[in-house]
């Protein structure tokens, strides 16, 4: 039978500290709160303990950071969409910051499996002086592991309501999208790292940010398949294509870094579980 499962985090600022407060129906939760950075910014990791996705199952995630706080998430692993032989495997996640809330949506990968029917979609919603830093990395088959992606089909979308909206879908029969030098030219990682703000950023401080994420790129093997762009005055994003995820997640991870010391003053401070 499908499995439905959904959790609800609630991020607020009190007494100078930041805490997560959340509540789950099925097996969705977060694990303990740490402060390696001090109070002022929680760290969680957002466990499913099945550890994966068939036909009919639905994850819905509901994150909202109060006026104030600051929140950092990530995953102990990936996201997996195994096969399917009906009903599409959803992935919902909603995030929605108040007035200079800070939130940083930093997931593992998602990864399709051979004969997966996956959504996987993102709405953000920020209010005047909120921001966010997340990324969205998705994999196509296991190259590794031999087992590529020759069967079913992703659906990706990526929303801020009336400034910024991503959606697509690869199909494993689209061989032309697939290899193509003007698609995936054989890449099977699709990678983006944005940052969203719910108040314009001024042309200096995009251009900055836009440097730094080209810097980067410049100097790393990925260089030939990475570009950032500002579509719009409240988003900035680095996207790669890459044979496979680490490099795309090195690459991320370093830019991640350099724009939350741009953007917030803060040093590289990366999740511990990550070191696991």
């Amino acid at each position: 039978m499908p499995w439905h499962a959904r959790l609800q985090l609630d991020y607020r600022h009190e007494s100078g500290r930041s805490v997560a407060r959340f509540r789950h129906e099925g097996p969705l939760r977060i694990l303990q709160s740490l402060y390696p950075e001090g109070g002022a910014i929680c760290h969680n990791v957002l466990v499913h303990p099945p550890g994966g996705l068939v036909g009919g199952d639905t994850l819905s995630i509901d994150i909202h950071g109060a006026a104030g706080s600051h929140g950092l998430l990530t995953t102990p692993g990936a996201t997996r969409f195994y096969r399917s032989e009906g009903e599409v495997a959803l992935q919902d996640t909603r995030i929605r910051l108040d007035a200079d809330a800070r939130l940083e949506w930093l997931p593992l990968e998602a990864l399709c499996y051979s004969g997966c029917k996956a959504e996987n979609r993102l709405r953000i919603e920020a209010a005047p002086g909120a921001q966010l830093i997340g990324w969205d990395v998705t994999a196509l088959g296991l190259p590794n592991a031999n087992l590529p992606f020759e069967r079913g089909s992703l659906t990706q979308h990526i929303e801020m309501p009336g400034v910024w909206l991503e959606r697509g879908r690869i199909d494993a029969s689209d061989r032309r999208l697939l290899a193509s030098p003007i698609g995936l030219a054989g890449h099977r990682c699709i990678a983006s790292l944005f940052v969203v703000s719910g108040t314009p950023l001024g042309k200096a401080r995009r251009e900055t940010l836009l440097d730094i994420a080209r810097q980067i790129a410049d100097a790393d093997s990925l260089r030939d398949s990475a570009g950032a762009t500002s579509p719009h005055a409240e988003i900035v994003v680095l996207r790669v294509l890459a044979p496979v995820v680490e490099p795309a997640m090195k690459l991320l991870r370093h830019t991640w870094q350099a724009w939350r010391a741009e953007l917030w003053k803060l040093p590289a401070s990366s999740p511990r579980i990550w070191a696991m």
